[in-house]
């Protein structure tokens, strides 16, 4: 039996390379006869756009295999790359005028003499794709042509990515894509955070139809006829044979009978993908656990009451001198820390352990270590380079982890009365990695009751989610403010028996009642792409009133289960009556509006909006009303005196604070925003937001900007851009260091020469840059060699002595040391751009200047550095920096499946990881959205 399989493989092999002789059908066309959008654009081309790589993002298995083997790519899937990167190095120069260069034309409608392809999927719409960038300027007549054709376009764009997401929100990666230990540790790691059996799925989509009013139907009936559209294309290129060439080499189509299936999608899929977005960058809170761990750590060295001085002070939840988004000192009070905290509830020191997930490991599943067996199926030697293709994981390891705070995307705005021409000018986008395909779709919409151009994310575009309407523009930052807490819920036995740390059922209301136990089976088989030995297993999450249990422990001796209530469980979709507004033309028409269309997204996000009068800001979220005497940032005793307030299990609903209380603005004189503090009082949901965050980089920039008025999108963009080659050590936490070592002479010739490079590079702006483009060397580059070295060793030497291990070990747990651009420990992995949003930064800062008798507001508790003694603190630096000094480039930058060992640029440079079969060619570091709109309207309706 055996043998017989193994000939199959061979020969279904053979025959799927067949492909490459057969001519493919192209997809339905129209004659090219549609003009210039007739929307009303107020814009009058001040409107600019970007998206990398590409518009297009699926590729058949004849592209792949020329990507492959000669660097070809597709049409319009990398002609937004080039123009993206060269900001790095362009940006200096840059004017209005210029502009274009670095970004796309985001005016409404196409030009005739621009018109690439129009496509009339049905009678009542057409999707219309430039010569340029060949994004979708999708235009119907009816309101379900329309929808319609904003499916059938991200068909056409992202039909691979779609299908690969819905899995990963099922929960489903394994069995779509393969065994390998990257897609199994990403649904192990999303899943949890969104388990969900069908009839939730369904639920969630009953419920917005059935209670949001006119708007909730609409909405649905709009993702109806966007899922109609997908279905439509994925019908079509399946039998047409020009579908993504990755559902081959998945061993889902047999490529010379076509027989396969593509399975059709449908409204619970969009709901799934909606869990993964929301998961991903709208989320807020949470962690509750690793803090009071960290608390009792503190506890254990300094005693309850100074231990707990300590931990706040690094926990910096309300920290005075952080960069705040709302800077005219208006306070919006959340979450804060009461004054006498009830109903906490610290575990046992030792006792906590995380809830098992994953069960019954069978083949490859079992098998134990990094490397797991393989049973490669074969290709002929011709082929052999798409053998293996997602042998590390569909996703590249560390793409995505919904575990970790991800703050993501900046913005700066300046009113009207600030810039050259009187109007506001905005430089905003989401910062949500690199890939290819991108996570987001770049698509215009226009029909009925919508007209917007802007970025989606593939598989839930059925309106623009950032981007621009007809006389106004938005966008947004992840805003993380606590929406999700840790319940400590009491463990017993049905029988009345003494419960263990493993028991299934929990106290509610004076009852024993079980936990429903949420399961999935994944099971896989080795394919060209994928060659992970057969393999499955369960995964199980066990869910209570409270929310998924995510750990064990003991509290006095008795056992409990803490769980996570997120206020946005059961609701990952609603926001979609939000998005809708924002794509109305109706009922978007000023700031007030705009402000009123966001109370309705759910997510944790700050949106800014701009128009030609007005620049405004609204943070969205479900932010729960809680008992005022709980302490938000940590785990909570599970009692009716403890619970959010009104809250109802069997809809995962409660009363949510006013949109009065949200942290809100119009006509600031800027804005800037780089998922940092919101306002004051309005607590930070995690560590971090201290004296030094990368804010900050925006911040200084922005306010000198405004201050010497005249600003315009050139000056705006370039301040951007100077931040998003910066780097935030340098700038920020450098000088304070330098003033520490030059408090005496350093005598050591290598050390003194050492600091020189550094004084130098901090004068020089402290940027991470190529010294021209396309040189790929650094500026300064043994300087920023350096403070790579330095960084994690000069924090360890300051802090660990005073800490201890154990207490220096969990707040590092809370807090990463680092994120510089070529680490690859932090919560977006190595060669993502975003750099420099968690470490140790504000702290180093705090203390050196505290060391140095500076005035701090909002200090640490105790100084660490030399234990307060500048001498002593000296020797600290010069004796890390000495180690620093003594390591290579080799050493510093260890190399990977991109970068040779010692090569910085490399380490640094932005990779776009591959979610299919292209791949791309390295860019500059930048810390700058992957979306991203330069926008300034002159006029308005």
């Amino acid at each position: 039996m055996r043998r017989r399989t193994g000939r199959l493989r061979t020969a279904a092999a053979a025959a799927l390379f067949a492909l490459g002789a057969m001519v493919l059908a192209p997809p339905p066309t129209a004659a090219a006869t549609t003009g210039p959008n007739d929307a009303d654009d107020y814009c009058q081309g001040q409107c600019a756009d970007i998206l990398p790589p590409g518009a297009s993002g699926n590729a058949t298995l004849v592209e792949i295999l020329g990507n492959k083997l000669f660097g070809t790519h597709p049409e319009h899937t990398t002609d937004q790359l080039a123009p993206y990167g060269a900001l790095a190095s362009g940006y200096q120069t840059l004017t209005d005028d210029t502009l274009t260069q670095f970004f796309n034309d985001a005016s409404f409608g196409v030009p005739k003499d621009q018109i690439a392809k129009v496509t009339a999927p049905r009678d009542d719409v057409t999707i219309t794709r430039d010569k340029k960038t060949g994004v979708p300027h999708i235009k119907g007549t009816t309101r379900y042509g329309t929808e319609f054709g904003a499916g059938y376009a991200a068909g056409q764009d992202r039909l691979w990515l779609m299908d690969l997401f819905r899995h990963i929100g099922r929960g489903e990666l394994t069995s779509f894509a393969g065994g390998a230990l990257a897609n199994q540790g990403l649904e192990q790691q999303f899943w949890p955070q969104a388990p969900y059996t069908e009839a939730d799925l369904q639920a969630q989509v009953e419920n917005i139809r059935d209670t949001n009013g006119p708007r909730g139907k609409q909405a649905m009936d709009d993702a109806q006829a966007y899922v109609d559209g997908i279905n439509a294309y994925r019908e079509q290129s399946k039998n047409g044979r020009y579908f993504p060439g990755e559902y081959v080499l998945t061993g889902h189509v047999d490529a010379v009978t076509n027989a396969g299936e593509i399975k059709p999608f449908q409204l619970t899929d969009l709901i799934a993908l909606a869990s993964v977005v929301g998961g991903l960058f709208g989320n807020g809170g949470g962690g509750e656990v690793p803090a009071a761990l960290a608390l009792l750590s503190a506890q254990q060295k300094y005693g309850v009451e100074q231990g707990t001085k300590v931990w706040e002070s690094f926990r910096e939840r309300n920290d005075p001198e952080a960069a705040k988004t709302l800077h005219d000192g208006s306070s919006f009070p959340y979450a804060v820390k009461p004054a006498k905290a009830k109903g906490t509830a610290l575990p046992d020191r030792g006792s906590v352990t995380p809830e098992p997930l994953v069960f019954d490991r069978q083949g490859a599943a079992a098998a134990k270590g990094k490397a797991l067996p393989q049973d490669p199926v074969k290709a002929p030697e011709k082929y052999r380079a798409l053998e293996g293709m997602f042998k590390d994981g569909v996703l590249p390891k560390g793409s995505f982890d919904p575990t970790q705070h991800r703050g993501m995307s900046n913005a700066l705005l300046v009113s009207g009365k600030h810039t050259a021409g009187g109007h506001p000018v905005a430089v905003f986008g989401p910062q949500t990695g690199y890939f290819a395909p991108q996570l987001l779709m770049l698509q215009e919409i226009q029909g009925p009751g919508i007209s917007a151009r802007g970025a989606s994310f593939a598989g839930v575009g059925m309106y623009v989610q950032l981007g621009r309407g007809q006389d106004y523009a938005w966008s947004a930052t992840s805003a993380g403010q606590d929406i999700t807490d840790t319940y400590a819920v009491e463990l017993c036995n049905a029988d009345g028996s003494a419960p263990a740390k493993d028991a299934t059922s929990y106290r509610y209301r004076g009852a024993c009642v079980p936990m429903e136990k949420l399961a999935h089976t994944n099971a896989w088989q080795p394919t060209i792409a994928d060659p992970t030995a057969a393999g499955s297993y369960r995964m199980q999450a066990l869910r209570t009133n409270y929310g998924i249990v995510t750990h064990r422990a003991t509290i006095d001796g008795k056992p409990v289960a803490y769980t996570a209530q997120r206020s946005t469980y059961r609701h990952e979709a609603d926001s979609i009556i939000g998005f809708q507004m924002l794509n109305d033309p109706s009922y978007v028409r000023d700031a007030a509006t705009f402000q009123q269309a966001a109370q309705h997204i759910g997510y944790a996000f700050n949106w800014f909006y701009a128009d030609s009068r007005d620049i405004a800001y609204y943070n969205s979220g479900l932010n729960p009303v809680r008992n005022p005497d709980v302490d938000p940032a940590l785990p909570v005793k599970a009692d009716p005196a403890y619970e959010w307030r009104g809250y109802d299990p069997k809809t995962n609903t409660t009363d949510y604070t006013p949109p009065a209380q949200h942290p809100q603005s119009v006509n600031q004189d800027y804005y800037i925003s780089w998922n940092n503090k919101q306002a004051k009082d309005y607590d930070s949901a995690g560590f971090g937001n201290g004296s030094v965050h990368r804010a900050n980089l925006l911040d200084d920039r922005v306010r000198a900007l405004t201050r010497g008025g005249g600003v315009t999108r050139a000056a705006l963009t370039r301040a951007m851009s100077e931040a998003a080659v910066t780097d935030l050590r340098g700038e920020d936490v450098l000088p304070a260091l330098l003033r520490v070592l030059r408090s005496k002479p350093v005598t050591d010739p290598k050390l003194n020469t050492a600091v020189q490079q550094l004084e130098a590079w901090r004068k020089d702006g402290a940027q991470r840059r190529e010294t021209t483009a396309g040189s790929h060397s650094y500026a300064h580059s043994d300087a920023v060699r350096l403070m790579d070295a330095w960084w994690p060793r000069l924090i360890e030497g300051v802090f660990a002595p005073g800490l201890g291990d154990d207490l220096y070990r969990a707040l590092g747990a809370n807090l990463a040391i680092d994120e510089s651009p070529s680490a690859g420990h932090g919560p977006t992995g190595a060669h993502a751009g975003s750099a420099f949003q968690y470490g140790w930064w504000s702290y180093a800062d705090k203390d050196l200047r505290a060391v140095l008798g500076d005035k701090v507001e909002g200090p640490l508790d105790g100084k660490y550095c030399g234990n307060g003694d500048l001498s002593a603190c000296r020797d600290t630096l010069l004796a890390t920096l000495q180690q620093a000094n003594g390591k290579t480039a080799e050493q510093v930058y260890p190399g990977d499946d991109t970068c040779k060992a010692g090569d910085q640029w490399c380490a640094d440079a932005i990779v776009q990881r591959a979610v299919g079969g292209l791949t791309h060619a390295a860019i500059s570091w930048q810390n700058r959205p992957t979306y991203q709109q330069v926008v300034e309207f002159p006029s308005h309706r």
